[in-house]
């Protein structure tokens, strides 16, 4: 919600997953729409209940390396989600088919998020260049490989994630961990993220400002649109927001 007495954002805490690498589109509603292009002959029930089986086991098992890249996470992700749909039963395949499904969808999904996160690369940069910028994500301990894989190593001055400090967003001890490192004051920070629970209610309680990335989520979920500070339909809005908040702070 925007009160004439916000005061000025000197911060910038940015999700990743769903936000910088998606622009919105939770990873499994993407994950699902290019097993269907592919054409992996499972239903979306079964590919939900394979989808989590593979976030639970990346989570508890150390079987992404703090040097994979996020084309490696996503292979590993792909197998322990094709593995599971045979051993539940409901896609009966060889190794040979299983090892082709995961080819394709590997290179469609990598170049999927290679596009976005392109296209997003330029705009943070141009936001480096005016405000403190930092980086909150539940992922696999191998963020930093990640930022340097797409070239946004040196672009935000601290990055905290779940798997390397063992919390997980929606804690907001994850999100003070953050604001202690980027030494702000909670208020004079946008946190921009994708998903409601995880990123905009924890935020606001801590009273950080806020920016819901509002796309697909992976449920269908009404949420109390009046708690974030902006909605955005899609990243890049992001700039026009905080440009629009300095000029309107003077």
């Amino acid at each position: 919600m925007i009160t004439d007495a916000m005061p000025p954002i000197h911060g910038l805490l940015f999700d990743f997953g769903g936000t910088i690498d998606t622009n919105g589109q939770h990873w499994g509603k993407m994950l699902w729409q290019m097993y269907q292009k592919i054409g992996v002959s499972v239903c979306e029930d079964d590919f939900r209940k394979a989808y989590v089986y593979g976030e639970r086991m990346l989570e508890k098992s150390p079987l992404v390396k703090p040097t994979d890249t996020l084309r490696r996470t996503i292979e590993v992700k792909l197998r322990l989600e094709l593995e599971q749909l045979c051993m539940m039963g409901v896609w009966d395949v060889d190794e040979t088919e299983l090892l082709h499904a995961q080819k394709l969808l590997l290179s469609e999904i990598y170049q999927h998020v290679t596009q976005i996160i392109e296209q997003h690369r330029k705009m943070l940069q141009y936001l480096k260049e005016r405000f403190t910028m930092g980086l909150i994500t539940n992922f696999y301990g191998n963020m930093n490989t990640v930022l340097q894989e797409f070239s946004l190593g040196d672009i935000f001055e601290t990055v905290i994630e779940s798997a390397v400090v063992n919390i997980r967003k929606p804690d907001v001890r994850i999100f003070k961990l953050a604001l202690d490192a980027l030494q702000l004051p909670a208020e004079e920070v946008l946190v921009i993220g994708d998903s409601f629970y995880k990123d905009v209610e924890p935020a606001s309680k801590l009273g950080c400002q806020t920016a819901w990335l509002k796309g697909e989520g992976w449920i269908e979920k009404q949420y109390d649109e009046a708690l974030p500070t902006y909605i955005l339909t899609t990243l890049s809005e992001i700039v026009s927001i905080v440009d629009h908040a300095s000029t309107t702070k003077g």
